[in-house]
Order: structure tokens, then sequence, then C-alpha cells
């Protein structure tokens, strides 16, 4: 532990009750739950621009309940707590703590009436997607960018104060209590020192910009894979919090989306459509026009599948009827075919031609698929349901295609904390006044993040985070 973020400063330049780091949704749900219930909480984010990660999200949000109630709506069956659990525990491999777990999907339903009672609208769609047992991902009706701004305005709304543009650079602990009680914080007109009356929340996200701590534990990942996070996504404050004693875990595990614009590397409204669309019947072909994976795998085995055995790019292959399923405007249709992004032809024929893939081979596999589904059969080609009453066939036209890519994502790695989202030291005691939430968090994902768990994973820790911290006594 470095002994010079231990000392706090003679004197403290200004105070507030609640310092949150960092302004993405798992700050900002700190923040409106947290300026509810006491004094001045500021919101601080080194970026000039607020958001983080989740302006760029795609609006997946995996719930198993809400007052939408879309299974019911929908008819979709059932599903619960437990099995958003187990699936949750299995797509990470094992790796999760339970008991985090259980907090996030327990939570789950409230957080997402709270999305609804801030202004966020959501589509009448539910969708299974890759390590899914059931439809569970709701779907905003609005970009990442409108969702927060809604968010903003109801952390503004309770009376935070958002600074942009200031850089928190040192963790002040004092070492005889054990308490935090500060930040010296980098700004345009110099560094100053602010005093936690009450506690601080990290909500800084997760290091996936970080080429150089992401090869420190994990080798393996090539620093070449393009990478779909915001410029801040860096990773300093879990160092700051590594620096005061907090223990860290699953640092190693990095996931990739297997849909990102292979070109760029960012997620895009297509990229989002060629992953969440696997759920409805749309397929995934290599350069030879044949399916290498499962498509409702989870996003390591597909992207690992891809760099492996495939070259860049692959394809997502549907038709109308999944887009009309999607919820595909016309307008975005339009855009992704002048665009590049999106491929069609009338026939199957044509959009292996047009893709430049042998047109037997596509033609094949699709007719391989739809033939198993008509007849109820198992997937023809990996075994098992391809999934449930959902899966469309690709029979009628028009057929389009999504070029995809694997890009780095998510860092599943961070701070560790407990059920009430303490950050825990590495002697496995909280740190006092010291809270954490969102992906700069470990223990909950493990080894791979299922789809739709980030945005519930924010809210809830956020929202818990911000209940904590504000319930500490003021000094």
């Amino acid at each position: 532990m470095r002994k010079d973020f231990f000392a706090p400063p003679a004197a403290w330049d200004e105070a507030a009750d609640v310092i949150i780091i960092g302004s993405g949704l798992a700050g900002l749900a700190a923040a409106c739950e947290a300026a509810g219930q006491t004094g001045r909480v500021v919101i601080l984010d080194k970026m000039r621009y607020y958001g983080g990660n989740s302006v760029l999200a795609g609006g997946g949000f995996a719930s198993w309940d809400s007052k939408l109630k879309l299974r019911q709506k929908l008819g979709l069956g059932e599903d619960s707590a437990a099995l958003h659990m187990g699936d949750t525990i299995k797509g990470g491999g094992n790796y999760s703590i339970p008991a985090l777990v259980k907090v996030m999907v327990d939570g789950a339903p409230s957080a997402l009436d709270f999305m609804i009672d801030s202004g966020v609208p959501f589509k009448d769609l539910l969708a299974k997607v890759g390590g899914y047992s059931a439809p569970r991902a709701y779907h905003t009706a609005v970009s990442g960018k409108v969702m927060m701004d809604c968010i903003k305005k109801a952390a503004l709304g309770a009376g935070a104060e958002l600074r942009l543009g200031s850089e928190v650079t040192k963790i002040f602990r004092d070492m005889e209590s054990g308490e935090v009680q500060g930040l010296e914080v980098k700004t345009a007109n110099g560094a100053v020192s602010i005093f936690a009356r009450r506690a601080i929340i990290i909500a800084s996200g997760g290091f996936g910009r970080d080429s150089a701590l992401r090869k420190e534990y994990n080798p393996m990942l090539l620093e070449t894979l393009p990478c779909s996070n915001h410029k801040g996504a860096t990773g300093e404050v879990i160092r700051y919090a590594k620096a005061i004693g907090a223990d860290t875990l699953h640092m190693e595990f990095v996931q990739l989306f297997p849909s990102a614009n292979p070109k760029t590397g960012s997620l895009d409204p297509w990229a989002f459509y060629a992953y969440t669309g696997t759920g409805f019947g749309m397929i995934y072909v290599d350069d030879v026009g044949r399916r290498f994976v499962r498509e409702l795998a989870g996003r390591d085995e597909v992207s690992n599948a891809q760099i492996n055995s495939c070259k860049s790019p692959t394809y997502a292959v549907f038709n109308a009827a999944i887009i009309d399923k999607l919820g595909m405007t016309p307008k975005e249709v339009e855009t992704g075919l002048r665009l590049g992004r999106m491929v069609r032809g009338e026939s199957v024929a044509e959009l292996a031609e047009s893709l430049g893939l042998p047109k037997g081979a596509l033609c094949d596999t699709v007719s391989r698929v739809n033939a198993a589904l008509e007849r109820e059969q198992p997937d023809p080609d990996f075994g098992g349901a391809r999934g449930g009453g959902e899966m469309l066939p690709l029979t009628q036209g028009p057929f389009f295609a999504i070029p995809q890519w694997p890009s780095v994502h998510y860092t599943m790695g961070g701070v560790r904390i407990d059920e009430t989202a303490r950050v825990i030291d590495v002697f496995g005691t909280p740190i006092p006044r010291l809270y954490a939430a969102g992906e700069v968090c470990g223990g909950i994902h493990g080894a791979n993040r299922l789809g739709g768990n980030s945005l519930a994973d924010c809210v809830v820790f956020g929202r818990i985070a911000g209940i904590g911290a504000a319930g500490e006594n003021l000094r």
C-alpha cells in the first residue's frame, strides 16, 4: 500500500456529504438515492463529457420481472429470480460470488422500474440472448445517450452536482481509523482536495481501453483487438483503490463483444441487432457460408469461435420477419444498407453473391436450419435445441446480413465488494466509508457477463451504494 495515498491534507479545499467518482449509470443511480437522503452530493468525472460507457449501451436490461409485465403480455412463459441467478452463474463459468448475484437478480425488477420511473421508455420486446434460459432482455426504445439524459435529469433533479473535467488522482485514507477521508482532484484550475463528510462511492467503470492493464492480467488477449469502450475506460481508480488496501478479483476476465463493427470495433445499432437477433432465429456464418458456433452461446464462446476458426468478418444472417421482431425501423435499415453495415438480397443465393460467399454453402446452411426448425428437430449443426418458440424460419425474403467481428467490450474484474456495495480490503474487511458499483467491481459476472446484466448490475448496486453512503454518520 502506498503511504502517500494515506495521509489527508492539513486543510481541505472543500467538503461534500457524498462524493461519487464516475458519471455512468452506476454513479448517477447512486446519486439519485444519495441526493434524496442527505446534503451535498458531488459527482466527479475526468472526461469533458458525462456518462462513460453507459451512453454507448445498446439498452438491454436483464430482469425476470417488471411493472411492464412483458412476459405475460407477450405470452413468453415463465421466468424467475432463481433462473436468472442460475443463468448468470453458469454463464460466468461458476466464478461469480453467488451472494452478489442474488442481490443483483433480486433487485433487477425494482431497478428496471426505477429506470421507467426516471422517464426511460422501453420497447414491447423481451428477447432471449446468449446464456438465457428464458426471454429476459428488456430493451430501451431510445439510445444510450437519451437513456442517460433521463437518469442525469433525475440525479440533478434530486440535488446532485455534476463536475466534468475533474480527474481523481488520489484517495486519502486515515490509517488509524481506517476510514477514507476524501479525494485529490485535478481540475483545469489545479489540484483541489475534497473532504467526504459521509462516504465516497467508486463508480469509475472498467479498464477496457488500458491495453497494458489488460495484458498484465490476461497476457493471451491480443493487444491488436479493437475496443468498443469510450476513451476514459482506463481503470486508474482501481489502482488508487488498491493503493489504500482494496482487494480486487477476476481482473483476468475480459469480455469480447462478438457482433461489433469489424472496421471500427464500435457497437453501433446494427451490432446490437446482430447480437439480439439470435433469439429470433438469426444465424451466424463464416467466410465460406457455414455456421461456426451455436448462436445462443455466451459472448465468450462466440467470440472465441470467431477468432480461432474464422476470418474477419463473420456475418449475422436474417430476414425481414426478424427485422419486424427486433423493431428495427425502416430508417435504420435504409441507413444500414447505405453505410454498408447491412447487405440485402431478395434470395439467399443473391445475398451470398452480394457478400462474396459460396452460394451453395449458404443456401445449404439456411435450408438445414429451416428444415430442423420445421420438423422441431435438434440443431442440425451443434445438437440440442436452437431456442424457444420465438425462433423464426429463414424462408421468406428479403434476406439481410450484418458483418461482425469481436471487440474488447467489458472487464468483469475490479474491486471486491460485499452485498451492501462496501469495498472490501485484502484482509476481507470492509473499508469504512468506501463503496463501489458498476463495472469497476469484480465478483458478480465471473468469467463472462451475460447480455443485459450490466445495466441491471449498475442500477441495483448503484442505488445500494447511494443509500449506504448517505446513511453513514456525519463527521
